[in-house]
């Protein structure tokens, strides 16, 4: 087999013993030596080779990885109307800001009489309560009576309906109303309420050919943010036999420039198999599924408390603002018995947790799981890890776990929530990631797609610079370096997948994976690190340019 040299103006290797060169040697889809063309002599008097300089002016990274999104939520969401409180840049389009009640309501109006199908559902994906104003089915049904009409929230854990949307639905009030989870009178369906209306909406949302289209959406979104490798963090979200069918289909191609981890969420599979037993052992057999693009692993998804975007994480004194509560997403008993379960068969649990209660639940767990039965590398990660306590942070580090954060929150929120609902301290010290790297817990940065654009560099650059959206710097003190936010959304995040000996740093021996730059990251500003244009990437070997 032939050899391939690809020549750049700079290699940022992310392996500190050697962090720079000029040229990576590839044989089929892996690196045989990196260096310059005088080091890599030895490789190329042995064997046939070109050299390929289509990179000599840019700068090569090791390929992006983002360690949790969701590609089937993200095929559900994209084919919807975007209103959301921020700009979003997708491949296909710029979606503008909307702010303001007056604004969001009048830019669902202008959708609804743009549709020309009278039975056309409407649907839109972004509604936020502080930036949109109070939602309820009575403002949907001002929008139309008869079209149904539903607003779904924009941390995707709850929506809200009219009444038009009800009875398309086939959705009984007095049935709907006596889910602890559902306010009927509102329309509103949130956290598992929210399961039991999408059961009934996914004739319609998980339709093969929409299904299908979402997810050539996100293939396109996911080649955009420069990423060839990405962590599907709860596979089975909606119905796991559909969704592998659907992803084979989509993404499980030649021209497919990255690779998906998946991650089950074992708490539907569970409630779907009816029997803990049973569905240990489909977990176990998820492997038998693999194919070159879509990958089973030894790492299985729980859930502790409530959305970020919905106020509904669980926190301790002093609360929140208003005095509302959070919600659990799996109860207490229910979190640690399905801990305990996996952790006995060695897999490696990940957990949604968002609210330092939710930190709190899941490291007490892991604290009497290590009691019971020591794991000297469990990788127990936390996700998300919206709010915590410096002390958490300490005790993470203390029991051996790891964080993949969503440093999104940051900017999206903290001023909203500095003024709206926890007061400046907490809102400020979102996403503690410079405690964390003082007690030398290992971390990455996630999109969580869509709660975050699925752009790594955009997230680095929160994790380096800490601006919220209105351009002041929270809490400097948890910035990471540019090195750490770099090597969170590649070495580091490879690290949380369990991938780090094949991906994550450009080395003899991992997989040919690189990203693209115009401009060298360590020689911007760091102020200009979400702007640096990506170009493209090569994905095993085989170079692919970035969508248009």
């Amino acid at each position: 087999m032939s050899i391939t040299v690809f020549t750049a103006r700079a290699v940022r290797t992310m392996n500190p013993s050697q962090p720079t060169a000029t040229a990576v040697a590839v044989r089929d889809d892996r690196i045989v030596d990196v260096g310059s063309l005088d080091t890599l002599r030895p490789w190329l008097d042995a064997h046939p080779h070109r050299i390929d300089d289509r990179f000599a002016d840019h700068v090569l990274l090791p390929g992006f990885v983002d360690p949790h999104l969701h590609p089937s939520m993200a095929a559900v969401l994209l084919p919807m109307h975007f209103i959301t409180a921020m700009e979003w840049q997708l491949p296909w389009q710029t979606a503008p800001a909307i702010r303001g009640a007056e604004a969001y309501r009048a830019r669902l109006a202008e959708i609804e009489s743009s549709l020309n199908d009278p039975s056309e559902p409407l649907i839109t994906w972004g509604y936020h309560h502080i930036w949109h104003g109070p939602m309820d089915r009575a403002l949907l049904n001002a929008i139309s009576t008869s079209r149904p009409v539903i607003a779904w929230h924009r941390s995707f854990h709850e929506l809200y309906m009219n009444d038009a949307a009800l009875a398309w639905l086939g959705i009984a009030e007095a049935d709907a109303g006596k889910h602890p989870q559902v306010d009927i009178a509102r329309g509103r369906f949130f956290e598992t309420g929210l399961k039991y209306a999408v059961a009934r909406m996914n004739r319609y949302l998980l339709a093969p050919d929409r299904f299908r289209a979402g997810l050539q959406r996100l293939r396109e979104v996911v080649a955009y943010g420069g990423h060839t490798t990405i962590g599907d963090m709860a596979t089975g979200i909606f119905d796991l036999d559909m969704e592998w069918s659907a992803l084979v289909d989509v993404l499980e191609r030649d021209d497919t420039p990255f690779r998906v981890h998946m991650v089950p969420h074992v708490g539907m599979l569970h409630s779907a198999a009816g029997d803990d037993d049973a569905a240990v052992e489909k977990v176990r057999h998820l492997v038998d599924r693999n194919t070159h693009r879509l990958r089973f692993g030894h790492h299985v998804k729980l859930f502790t408390d409530g959305a970020f975007f919905s106020e509904l994480m669980q926190l301790g004194p002093p609360g929140y603002i208003d005095g509302h509560h959070g919600e659990w997403m799996m109860v207490p008993d229910r979190f640690e018995a399905l801990a305990r379960l996996y952790w006995r068969a060695g897999y490696k649990i990940h957990v949604h947790c968002t609210g330092d209660l939710g930190v709190d639940l899941a490291l007490d767990a892991l604290e009497r799981l290590q009691i019971d039965q020591p794991r000297p590398d469990h990788r127990f990660t936390i996700e998300h890890f919206g709010l915590s306590t410096p002390e958490q942070a300490r005790r993470i580090a203390t029991l051996g776990a790891q964080v993949s954060a969503n440093v999104y929150y940051l900017y999206e929120l903290a001023e909203a929530y500095w003024r709206h609902s926890i007061g400046y301290e907490r809102a400020s010290q979102m996403s503690r990631l410079g405690a964390l790297a003082r007690h030398g817990v290992p971390l990455a940065l996630h999109s969580d797609f869509t709660m975050a654009p699925a752009l790594p560099l955009n997230s680095a650059w929160i994790a380096a610079n800490r601006i919220n959206e209105a351009g002041d710097v929270m809490a400097p003190e948890e910035r990471l370096t540019l090195d750490q936010a770099l090597r969170a959304i590649t070495i580091d995040a490879a690290y949380m997948l369990g991938m780090e000996n094949d991906i994550g740093s450009i080395r003899a021996g991992k997989k040919a994976d690189f990203t693209v730059l115009a401009a060298d990251p360590y020689e911007v500003p760091v102020a200009d690190l979400k702007d640096i244009p990506i170009l493209g990437t090569v994905f095993e070997g085989k170079p692919f340019p970035r969508p248009a």
